[in-house]
């Protein structure tokens, strides 16, 4: 069985219906770890060595957080910065997290037309994530296809955030019980693309 670490980050979780259900789905699951970044570090002061070790005890690595201005809310990028140290995530001896899974779970307020090349956004969230997938490669992560929700600007009806929640659960309890097929799912736009073509037996 695989750990999971899900590093948690939303400046406004009262405000957000998706991000709630879609943590609220997975934290029962024994040997998930949620770790809310800014519950934890409300002054942006991260202790790098915390950090550091929850992801050194933990076999896939998760950041759920909502799309901010094309990227991530801020203090993920603060996490980078501190914590992914040269000669500990990526350099000539900088193989910690070498083998690691690596996933986004993501949410957008725009709907899947708007990130497009032809869109309102112009860009599409395989694009717009690429900084990140740059990150996994750099620190030798096997990146995923990010889980994604969108159209949260036009409030997502409940049994519909509900389905999302449940496919969330789905695609963490299958990457702890190693029964996701990463070769394929890396062949998808978004992990949760076809959850039955990518889970062995469809749990």
């Amino acid at each position: 069985m695989k750990k999971v670490l899900i590093n948690f980050a939303h400046p406004a979780r009262s405000h957000s219906k998706i991000n709630s259900a879609l943590r609220a789905a997975v934290q029962d699951i024994k040997g998930v770890t949620i770790n809310d970044l800014y519950a934890q570090y409300p002054d942006f002061m991260i202790d790098t060595e915390r950090e550091q070790v929850l992801c050194e005890t933990h076999d896939v690595i998760i950041f759920q957080h909502p799309l901010y201005w094309y990227s991530t809310p801020a203090i993920i990028k603060e996490w980078m910065d501190l914590v992914l140290e040269h000669g500990w995530a990526y350099g000539t001896t900088g193989k910690a997290l070498e083998g690691k899974i690596f996933l986004q779970a993501l949410s957008g307020g725009g709907d899947a037309d708007t990130y497009q090349r032809e869109g309102l956004n112009r860009f599409t969230i395989e694009e717009l994530t690429s900084p990140m997938q740059a990150t996994a490669n750099l620190c030798c992560l096997r990146w995923l296809p990010p889980f994604t929700v969108l159209g949260a600007h036009r409030g997502l009806p409940h049994a519909e955030i509900e389905a999302h929640a449940e496919d969330y659960r789905r695609v963490v309890l299958a990457l702890k019980n190693s029964t996701l097929d990463l070769d394929i799912a890396g062949k998808f736009p978004f992990v949760n693309s076809d959850l039955n073509a990518i889970i062995k037996g469809h749990n």
